[in-house]
């Protein structure tokens, strides 16, 4: 939840109306491991490449990236699908950091003559690693993808991937092969099948909608026509916990991703809000007003089992659960201006862990638990993401303007950190890298968008 409404919402009425709408299904694609010996197939003896990433000093690996072959004839849909397939695998790569890519235009000046150990020494001549080769076709209607990555100084085939699919499936086959290289050179998956949940206002009223990891593929969840607000990931990404005045006051609700169903969670009491899944998703955190207060509550996934943590005459709001299911951060005025604690999930052994800038909310925990990102108002008025380090308290600033940036949380490897930035009177979700380097990336930019939350890994 943004900084405004983690307690601007105590004093929000709102009257609304009550909808459904169920979002769309997502099918998968049907990826496979080419056998040994067929096309695509990594043999048994490949050699070990292994890029080491290091928080603040990574290594950048050198890949060659042609044009992918286009094998047979195409009908016009899967033409069209081939090049979006091949521009989403570059730009999924590009986005990692991980890679220096050389593609078509870098590489005209390669003498290639269709003979592996020739075209290879010109790759390798333009300062190349490692080679990614990939060919489309159609079959039965289907498109098909074969990707290859070779090591460029042996020579051999170190990953080969297939993948076939509808027309409708191409940007989750480009994803599925990038995300296969991220893990291949660093041990760790990659996120192009990640996605964001966030609230916009784009239709007239606020509510719940999804987003691809790069900013595609908006789309509504919830359709109340009413207030919607603070989105919540499951930790199996199957469900979205949020916010919703849709029946006249604020209650906790939860939306089935495969069903669309939505139905109640916390809904009793007065002003619920802000709600944070445990790791094991079978409990949540929110706040909730008590005759003029807000404190931190914990309940099962089915508002059962309900449990008070904090007994403070300060607001404590916007909990959230730690990886690790041992600790809440979250939001409390308790010593004045409000500022971020961390506590254990019984309530005790309180700390406070925010100390710059004059107020401080929206804890997000790093997915290794050592980290927390958090909005800190630095200039004036305005607020800047800022991350502290738990283990010494030590912090980083990853934005200085423009406008007030808010809302932090983690993509699932720890790599980038979306939040809400306003701007120009409009607030939009950007993208940053979680070590600072490099410029933001917009994401939205139809309505105003608030309050990112990233989904966890796609269950394998």
């Amino acid at each position: 939840m943004t900084r405004p409404l983690a307690i601007a919402l105590l004093l929000l009425l709102t009257a609304a109306l009550s909808g459904a709408q169920a979002p769309p299904a997502q099918p998968a694609a049907s990826p496979s491991t080419p056998a040994a010996g067929a096309p695509g197939a990594s043999p048994g003896a490949a050699p070990e490449v292994t890029l080491e990433i290091r928080p603040g000093q990574e290594s950048q690996l050198k890949l060659a990236a042609p044009s992918f072959k286009v094998r047979g004839v195409l009908s016009p849909a899967a033409r069209q699908a081939a090049t979006q397939l091949e521009g989403a695998v570059r730009a999924d790569l590009e986005r990692t950091g991980i890679f220096v890519i050389q593609g078509p235009t870098e590489l005209a000046a390669a003498k290639l003559t269709g003979d592996p150990a020739h075209d290879f020494e010109q790759y390798r001549a333009l300062g190349n690693e490692v080679l990614l080769l990939g060919e489309v076709y159609e079959e039965g209607g289907r498109l098909a993808l074969e990707g290859r990555v070779f090591d460029l100084k042996s020579g051999q085939s170190i990953l080969g991937k297939r993948y076939r699919g509808g027309f409708d499936l191409t940007r989750r086959m480009a994803h599925s092969f990038a995300d296969e290289v991220v893990l291949y050179f660093t041990g760790r998956r990659g996120i192009a099948l990640t996605s964001l949940a966030f609230y916009s206002d784009r239709s007239g009223n606020k509510e719940i909608y999804l987003m691809d990891y790069d900013g595609l593929d908006q789309r509504a969840v919830t359709g109340h026509k009413s207030i919607s607000m603070a989105p919540d990931w499951s930790p199996t990404g199957d469900a979205i916990a949020y916010v919703s005045f849709f029946d006249g006051h604020p209650g906790i609700y939860m939306v089935d991703l495969q069903s669309g169903l939505k139905k109640p969670m916390v809904t009793d009491g007065n002003l619920n809000s802000s709600p944070s899944f445990s790791p094991d998703g079978k409990r949540i955190a929110f706040s909730r007003s008590l005759e003029g207060n807000t404190e931190i509550f914990t309940a099962n996934r089915d508002g059962s089992g309900l449990k008070r943590l904090t007994y403070s005459p300060g607001i404590d709001t916007d909990p959230a659960w730690s990886p690790s299911g041992a600790l809440i951060a979250f939001t409390s005025s308790r010593a004045g201006s409000p500022n971020v604690y961390v506590m254990d999930v019984e309530g005790t052994n309180l700390r406070r862990i925010s100390y710059t800038g004059t107020y401080n909310d929206g804890a997000a925990w790093s997915p290794d638990g050592k980290q927390v990102a958090y909005a800190s108002r630095l200039r004036g008025h305005l607020f800047d993401i800022v991350v502290t380090d738990l283990a010494g308290l030590g912090n980083r600033t990853l934005t200085n303007g423009p406008g007030s940036n808010e809302s932090p949380t983690w993509s699932p490897d720890g790599r980038f950190i979306a939040y809400a930035s306003a701007q120009g009177g409009h607030t939009q979700i950007r993208l940053v890298r979680a070590d600072g380097s490099g410029p933001s990336e917009l994401l939205t930019a139809t309505g105003n968008n608030w309050s990112p939350d990233w989904s966890s890994y796609p269950v394998q």
